[in-house]
């Protein structure tokens, strides 16, 4: 896999103590979601769905070994046959098979699970009732290129999107409905779990260009509006929202929702009230679908004593409560000007300067220094790819960046064979406006915590400066850990960082599992960074005291 002809490093150094060996977990740990377990959510209040947010373990409960993969793992299908074909002994979990059994979402078939594309909104398939939406939504000429899925299932809109060239970041609870997020990445879509409950979603105002809730049960008229608050700041002015299922059509099915007519039609008459106070424009409803239009700006809306949010720190996200108040529009000049500046459609806004960076709003960026950020990425990729060979193939379906800055290494890795989760550290310069700007997708996080998703659901992950970001904030081994939890086996992990770090980095992986080579940084040996390529064994979990290795 690594190529001989680069320099690979022979790290000297004082002679230390040997590596400590982290031993395999008990399989019972196999599908372990260190901040989603359901033992700890049930201590928690059901009201909101506080119970499925993030309750991450307290040191003394964290988990210090490695998580096994289930007998039989076996690599994922490639795309595109993975979105309609998974291996059973990956995710081996039947429950969805019956329980969604009359809604085409997912079939057994002897060693694999079959995903014909239906949703309980869509029986007929994705592929139609996306091609209905474009009827109203210009999904094809690139203007809708970021989009947001709220209680998404097994991800089938966003699996059928991908061939559109549109990006769904898909979410859903860690609940009864057994393993949704974890079918969605085994079948290459990007997913995280995820719940509308008490607390900001992850992501920064303005950044998808799209949003659906297709019978995803939020109540979207509790709280006096407040989820319907959260979709609008993170919709782009502009943007779109479709509904489909409940209260929707509500005089053909209100006998199968085990609703009255009236109960449904006051829960229509409120939404259409609350997107009105939104500022959103209804631009159609037919049979099960209804679709929203966001303004480009406030200029013609017709607020009633809206409650507009005090605060313009829209981005401060993490664990903060979700408020009942409105994200106000940036401010514009005119009419017909976009509030927070206008896109490129996809693939031109890729590369162009994102309007966050045009207009100052990012702390530390310019023009010109966004510029000499993509020329420095598509340099480090160039390396990577001669070092390893299979970047940019089919092989990394799934990729993750820690640590994604401006999204350099996303951009430069674009391409249908693969999709970039851009993570932007809540500790690192606040840049995920920018990614969304320039049509990838991302999500913030605390690199000391565990990830919102199931064990081995990437095959590539780039960690650049990430230790060195957090050096004396948590221990690097818990870190590498929750790296080795999301990694699937005989996937590779690229880090870019100080000599020291990279050294700490490879004593730690020893006793990983992980096969790591040390290389010098592609302008050569003086240069104080280092980088190191880093491969996972195949090993499963046994039922006996041991692990297996092998295939």
């Amino acid at each position: 896999m690594f190529e001989s002809h680069h320099n690979v490093v022979e790290m000297v150094g004082p002679i230390e103590p040997k590596a400590e060996v982290f031993k395999p977990c008990d399989v019972k740990y196999t599908d372990y979601t260190p901040c989603q377990e359901q033992d700890r959510a049930m201590k928690f209040p059901r009201d909101n769905m506080i119970y499925r947010e993030r309750h991450c373990p307290p040191e003394e409960e964290k988990l210090h070994c490695l998580i096994p993969a289930p007998k039989g793992y076996m690599t994922p299908f490639p795309w595109p046959k993975s979105r309609d074909y998974v291996h059973y002994a990956n995710v081996p979990h039947k429950s969805l098979t019956v329980e969604k059994a009359i809604q085409n979402w997912v079939q057994f078939q002897g060693n694999v699970f079959k995903f014909p594309g239906g949703g309980t909104m869509f029986p007929q398939g994705a592929d139609a009732y996306i091609d209905e939406l474009a009827s109203v939504i210009p999904i094809a000429d690139g203007s809708v290129r970021t989009a947001l899925d709220t209680g998404c299932g097994v991800a089938s809109w966003g699996a059928y999107l991908m061939k559109r060239n549109v990006l769904a970041m898909s979410f859903a609870p860690r609940d009864n409905h057994e393993a949704q997020v974890q079918f969605a990445l085994e079948r290459g879509v990007p997913a995280v779990i995820g719940v509308l409950g008490s607390i900001r979603l992850p992501y920064p105002p303005r950044a998808f260009d799209m949003a659906q809730c297709s019978r995803c049960l939020i109540p979207w008229t509790a709280n006096d509006g407040m989820y319907l608050m959260e979709v609008d700041r993170v919709l782009r002015p502009g943007g779109y929202w479709i509904l489909s299922g409940p209260p929707i059509n509500w005089k053909t099915y209100y006998q199968t929702w085990k609703r009255s007519k009236a109960d449904l039609q006051a829960e229509q008459r409120r939404i259409e009230e609350l997107t009105e106070s939104l500022c959103w424009e209804k631009k159609y409803e037919k049979g099960d679908i209804a679709i929203w239009r966001k303004k480009v700006n406030d200029n013609s809306c017709q607020r009633k004593s809206a409650n507009t949010c005090e605060s313009n720190d829209a981005d401060d996200v993490w664990y903060k409560e979700m408020n009942t108040c409105i994200t106000p529009f940036p401010e514009v000049t005119n009419a017909k000007e976009v509030a927070g500046g206008e896109l490129k459609k996809f693939p031109a806004r890729l590369f162009v300067v994102p309007p966050r960076i045009a207009m100052g709003l990012v702390e530390g960026f310019t023009a010109d220094s966004y510029q000499e950020d993509n020329k420095l990425w598509k340099k480090h990729l160039n390396a990577y790819k001669k070092i390893n060979k299979l970047i940019g193939s089919a092989r990394y379906r799934n990729v993750m960046d820690m640590n994604a800055g401006l999204g350099g290494f996303a951009a430069h890795l674009e391409s249908p064979k693969s999709w970039v989760m851009n993570v932007v550290p809540t500790i690192a310069k606040n840049t995920l406006g920018v990614i969304y700007e320039r049509g990838l997708i991302g999500i913030y996080h605390d690199w000391c915590e565990g990830f919102s998703t199931y064990p081995r659901t990437y095959d590539l992950i780039h960690a650049s400066g990430v230790f060195s970001l957090y050096q004396n904030r948590c221990k690097p081994e818990d870190i590498l850990q929750e790296m080795d939890r999301i990694l699937r086996p005989e996937g590779t992990v690229i880090f870019r960082d100080v000599v020291d770090a990279i050294h700490k980095i490879r004593r730690i992986a020893e006793g990983m599992r992980w096969d790591a080579k040390i290389m010098d940084h592609e302008d050569g040996p003086l240069v104080p960074a280092k980088i190191l390529f880093v491969i996972k064994q195949y090993w499963v979990g046994n039922t006996g005291n041991g692990t297996s290795s092998g295939k």
